[in-house]
């Protein structure tokens, strides 16, 4: 077996979660080799999720001014068969830092879609609800926000906020024949209900064009989860390849 390493490290913390049910046609184009579309319930869902890297450190050391930062993404879902097992993981569309050394790293090293703009957040924490919200601008300012009760729940079996946060793989694709693999390691997450949100995205200038819809679009559902201490792992070898017809 190839050797497994700890890359990243870090916590990720007051993760929102907007998820856009969307026809898998949509999707098709982004899907990594040897992968599929995942589903809940017949639907295949797009997700655009907000949170905060906390305590970052890279191959255990931390990089002084990329330690705490903001990242925003558009994701979906796609599952894996390898020897026997589903493997359940995540495709990102473009993930948003506010660090240009980041996405010079994901894109050059890895075949990631990073792009840096300028980013901001606020955390405020009342006796009687959570309000949380992210923003970066590209060519104006974008926002997610999220209103919701204070006290955490656990997460429901096979409930949709348990299909959308209980994905353990990253896949990425290279090219039309090449997908690289890592690993995400993390406890279960607790959701706090959420109450009210507000989303104001131009997701076509931000995404490209495919996804302009969404900024009309009503999502299916919106979560907050808490998050926690998470670990990338990556192999010495971690490119599926494409079994040629």
């Amino acid at each position: 077996m190839p050797e497994t390493k700890t890359f990243l490290q870090a916590e990720w913390r007051k993760l929102a979660m907007a998820n856009y049910a969307v026809k898998p046609e949509l999707l098709l184009p982004f899907v990594p080799a040897k992968t599929e579309l995942d589903f809940w319930n017949n639907t295949c869902y797009v997700s655009l999720v907000g949170f905060m890297f906390l305590n970052t450190r890279v191959l255990g050391i931390q990089v002084p001014f990329h330690v705490n930062f903001e990242e925003v993404n558009l994701r979906f879902y796609v599952r894996y068969h390898d020897q026997g097992e589903w493997k359940r993981g995540v495709v990102f569309i473009k993930e948003i830092v506010p660090r240009a050394a980041l996405t010079f790293v994901a894109n050059t090293l890895y075949g990631e879609h990073y792009e840096t703009l300028p980013m901001q957040h606020t955390w405020k924490t009342e006796a009687d609800r959570l309000l949380i919200n992210y923003r970066w601008k590209k060519s104006a300012w974008h926002t997610f926000s999220v209103e919701a009760d204070p006290n955490a729940v656990p997460l429901e079996a096979e409930s949709e906020a348990e299909f959308i946060t209980e994905h353990y793989w990253g896949y990425t694709k290279i090219n039309t024949h090449k997908t690289s693999e890592y690993q995400v390691e993390h406890p279960r997450w607790e959701t706090y209900p959420t109450r009210n949100y507000a989303i104001d995205v131009d997701f076509g200038k931000v995404y490209g064009p495919e996804f302009s819809f969404l900024s009309t679009e009503k999502p299916v559902s919106v979560f907050l989860a808490e998050g926690s201490e998470i670990k990338v792992k990556v192999r010495s070898m971690n490119l599926l390849l494409k079994t040629e017809s």
